[in-house]
């Protein structure tokens, strides 16, 4: 523990807040919440015995800084922001999970259908079943509700307009056709209620129909609908099997299970609704959290804003003193959360426990090589380029344009060994003449360089590497431009034939080993910036062979162009058009024709 360090501890205030933990270069690695700072953050520099991934972040530790809140709830909030923006990467990121699928029913319409979705609206009259995690299709879900009751599917309906005739889904019996006013809003409701009972968890009534449908196609020796309706019931089969007996049909929670081998975790989620388990999810963690409660609270906090929260939450390990409860009722969301010990509800949580243990068990192998690819390549790639930071923020540049025309420049970014695609930025040249490189980069590097104080979430970080696509001349140049604005960042360049590196005042390449991790690290973000300024650069080129001399009017916007289009047909009719003629088209004055 260094001197500053060492004075900071001993300054802190013990009230409420938000520490963020910094490497040597600056970089954020951790971000934690602490009810008393004073106590929270000395525990990590004191000499108590502490998990192996939580040592090897404070050995990282070069500095620290804090944030005082008024509530725990403002932590939360303050905590998970810092997280979103800087991506430590000893804090938990949910960045590979994706919003699961709901089926979604607004209520408030006369004539509602069911439509999958992942984001949950909070717009009165929704209603909302799932979520669908694993083992259960959403969309298989909604063709057995729309073969065995006729609601509409078209997604064009009006409730204000009907249409004359109704369409082949009526005369199929696959809809009540309510576009031509063949059905009642109270019948029609009561059919709407009756797929919702299913998506409730009653399942006899449906299955009884499937089947009476399926023996009809056999009949008829539509032997494929046939098939295709005795898939659907051996699906509701499987979704009768995984009810969980005792348990009324009306209980949803949500499970969370943590276990740990010390330097590695993993949170397995088992998902409950209307007393059936609709899926089970690992996650596996690499987090500095100093207790396993924390991480748990901090991981379900995570969760929860991004997915439906239910009526009760059941974990292994106790999260009590975290006050998530409070949280989520602040936030609208209210729950019940605890760590049973008796009866079915601690059958559940073993079963989430005894999924994450397996999971662990067969994933370090997997995980340690990630590693390897991302932390322990950047750690090769400081060592052998010999960098003076370890490269946690690496930016890439590059060029595109045709003969200097429609010059633009891409700026990719890697966070931890991974592309941060939310980071990536485009610049429009506009400051240089003719096709010049060397000129682009130095423009694009300055004005990047000057938003260093600006507000824009990837701007205002400081790279611990650029890197520039091209040889010795591209890097010397750019390095001149960082000179001019006084900055003193670590820059090196890729040259593209034989992905020679060229480092600072050394005129002969690096040549790092084919294949290699850190080497692909490189490689990758090159590429990316290639092809984000390709696409970019396309991109303009198209808008501007298809832009109009009419674009250049002013007062004339895409509708009154549509009306001169509409009524002239073409563009050179629209420039042989006399004054009179233009001021007769809707929309055009006689100041505006003049103009035209």
């Amino acid at each position: 523990m260094n001197l500053s360090i060492a004075d900071k501890l001993k300054n802190l205030t013990t009230k409420s807040g938000v520490y963020v933990m910094h490497s040597s270069s600056g970089a954020v690695i951790y971000v934690g919440k602490a009810k008393n700072l004073k106590n929270r953050v000395s525990q990590y520099f004191n000499n108590s015995p502490k998990p192996a991934k939580v040592m090897a972040m404070v050995e990282k530790v070069a500095d620290f800084e804090y944030f005082v809140t008024l509530s725990e709830r403002d932590a939360f909030a303050l905590e998970s922001n810092l997280i979103k923006r800087y991506k430590p990467f000893y804090n938990i990121l949910l960045k590979d999970d994706k919003a699961f699928p709901y089926i979604k029913i607004n209520l408030k319409q006369d004539f509602p259908n069911f439509e999958v979705v992942r984001r949950l609206s909070k717009k009165d009259g929704n209603r909302f079943f799932g979520p669908y995690i694993s083992g259960i299709s959403p969309y298989a879900l909604i063709k057995a509700i729309n073969l065995a009751y006729p609601l509409r599917t078209c997604k064009n309906f009006s409730q204000v307009k009907t249409t004359k005739r109704a369409c082949l889904n009526y005369s199929l019996g696959l809809c009540s056709a309510p576009c031509t006013n063949q059905i009642s809003k109270q019948d029609y409701r009561a059919i709407v209620n009756k797929a919702m009972d299913f998506l409730s968890g009653n399942d006899d009534e449906i299955e009884k129909i499937l089947n009476q449908k399926m023996q009809i196609a056999v009949e008829c020796e539509n032997f494929e609908k046939a098939i295709e309706i005795r898939d659907m019931l051996k699906m509701i089969g499987v979704l009768k099997q995984k009810t969980v007996a005792l348990l009324p049909k009306d209980f949803e929670c949500d499970c969370f299970a943590y276990k740990s081998d010390g330097a590695l975790g993993v949170v397995c989620v088992l998902t409950l609704r209307h007393g059936k388990v609709l899926g089970v999810k690992n996650y596996v963690l690499f987090d500095a959290s100093l207790t396993e409660n924390e991480t748990l609270a901090q991981f379900i906090i995570q969760y929860y804003s991004r997915h439906s929260v239910p009526k009760v939450v059941l974990t292994n390990i106790s999260v009590e003193d975290f006050d998530i409860q409070t949280y989520l009722k602040e936030e609208g969301k209210a729950l019940e959360i605890s760590c049973p010990i008796k009866a079915t509800k601690k059958q559940l949580v073993k079963m989430a426990e005894e999924n994450a243990y397996e999971y662990l068990t067969k994933h370090a192998d997997k995980q340690e090589k990630e590693f390897s690819k991302t932390i322990g390549a950047l750690e090769n790639l400081k060592q052998k380029l010999n960098l003076q930071h370890l490269p946690n923020r690496i930016e890439c540049y590059d060029i595109s344009n045709i003969s200097g025309t429609n010059k633009v420049a891409s700026m990719t970014v890697c966070t931890a060994g991974r592309p941060n695609r939310s980071h990536y930025r485009k610049f429009i040249i506009k400051n240089v003449e003719g096709q010049n490189d060397f000129e682009c980069l130095k423009e694009t590097l300055a004005r990047r360089i000057n938003q260093l104080s600006g507000t824009d979430p990837s701007f205002s970080l400081r790279p611990d590497l650029i890197v520039i696509d091209g040889g010795k001349g591209q890097l010397s140049s750019c390095k001149e431009v960082l000179k001019q604005c006084g900055e003193d960042i670590e820059m090196i360049s890729l040259a593209e034939k034989f992905d020679e590196v060229f480092v600072q005042n050394s005129s002969v390449p690096i040549m790092l080993k084919r294949g290699s991790s850190e080497l692909r690290i490189l490689q990758n973000i090159r590429d990316e910036a290639h092809r984000f300024a390709i696409t970019f650069h396309r991109e303009r080129r198209t808008k501007q062979m298809l832009k109009s001399p009419l674009d250049e009017i002013k007062g004339l916007g895409r509708v009154k162009k549509q009306a001169l289009y509409n009524q002239f047909g073409t563009l050179e009719q629209i420039k042989q058009a006399s004054v009179d003629e233009l001021n007769l088209v809707k929309g055009i004055d006689i100041v505006l024709a003049q103009k035209i």
